[in-house]
């Protein structure tokens, strides 16, 4: 076991498989001499080269659609979005090329590619910084997206997602970068398509990701105190959603408490709540609660900033009024 930071993870899971195919490759603005925004491709260059390591200009429509064309070739390409709201440049390459080319093309082309990068509401970034773009993509036909929200899952999720034929949209949280956890000396992956139980319970369902995980985990601290026992689920897997999981424990519970920093209208809670009314209506005995940021752009100032988002305090609130209700 050795003790890895969030982003050491994804630098592991990206040389280990670059190590092994010679496909593989990353793109993206700094990511090659520079090491990524965040380090994550510290140092890859010396070992793998320019070309396999490629510094782009500041043109994300242009470098995406090179990855995609890429891809098309027989390539793996990773591209690394210093900050994933930049990726909007690039949404029709990502939408209209890499989500579509493998149906449009009758299945003569695969698209290996991967987006990946730190998004999500950091400290103090700005609202252009703290985009959460899975809102903006969960309807596009062909895109795979994941939000991992520790070293262990990181790691075992972008080696997957690496190795998948399809276009993987990979979600990390610019305020997990620096989380610490042992990590297995053996090789493993993890399923693009499983969500995790985090912790296992009889009272209510929370399905959460990324950051808000911790959030969640942080809630149950008081919650444990005063007696009540709720079912942590980390989706991982945005799309597709894992309704074996979600499903198996709604019949459980008979609750559901959703949260996300994804905004609230459009968002990831939307379809998830939508889904569950579609799926497993008859087996609730309460209204579903979604807890969202709020529709605005996130502001600058630290304190509004952290009223935009869903706090512990509000987690630990809706478990209190979804299952005394029951009582």
């Amino acid at each position: 076991m050795a003790d890895t930071l969030l982003f050491n993870a994804l630098r592991e899971a990206i040389d280990e498989e670059m190590s092994k195919d010679p496909t593989v490759m990353v793109m993206g603005e700094d990511v090659g001499h520079y090491g990524g925004s965040y380090k994550v491709t510290k140092d890859l260059y010396k070992k793998y080269g320019d070309l396999r390591l490629l510094d782009t200009p500041i043109a994300e429509n242009s470098f995406t659609g090179m990855a995609v064309g890429a891809a098309m070739t027989g390539l793996r390409p990773i591209i690394e979005g210093m900050n994933m709201g930049f990726l909007l440049l690039a949404f029709n390459q990502i939408a209209n090329n890499a989500g579509m080319l493998r149906y449009t093309s009758g299945g003569n082309f695969n698209i290996p590619l991967v987006i990946r990068g730190p998004g999500g509401v950091g400290r103090q970034l700005g609202a252009e910084h703290s985009q959460r773009l899975e809102a903006y993509f969960q309807a596009v036909p062909g895109l795979k997206i994941v939000a991992c929200s520790t070293p262990y899952n990181a790691k075992g999720l972008l080696k997957s997602a690496i190795r998948d034929n399809n276009p993987v949209l990979f979600f990390e949280h610019v305020l997990l970068y620096n989380l610490k956890e042992d990590l297995p000396d053996e090789e493993y992956y993890l399923p693009l398509d499983k969500a995790e139980i985090v912790r296992s319970g009889a009272d209510v369902t929370v399905l959460t990701y990324s950051r808000m995980r911790h959030h969640a985990l942080q809630a149950v601290k008081t919650l444990e105190k005063e007696g009540y026992d709720p079912e942590i689920i980390d989706l991982l897997s945005l799309k597709p959603l894992d309704f074996e999981t979600i499903g198996a424990s709604i019949r459980k519970t008979h609750r559901v408490v959703v949260v996300e920093e994804c905004m609230r209208t459009g968002g990831i809670g939307a379809e998830i709540v939508a889904s569950i009314s579609d799926r497993f209506f008859d087996e609730l005995d309460a209204p579903v609660i979604r807890l969202s940021s709020q529709d605005i752009p996130t502001p600058y100032n630290g304190a509004l900033e952290s009223l935009t988002i869903v706090q512990p305090q509000q987690i630990v609130e809706a478990v209190k009024k979804i299952v005394t209700k029951q009582l």
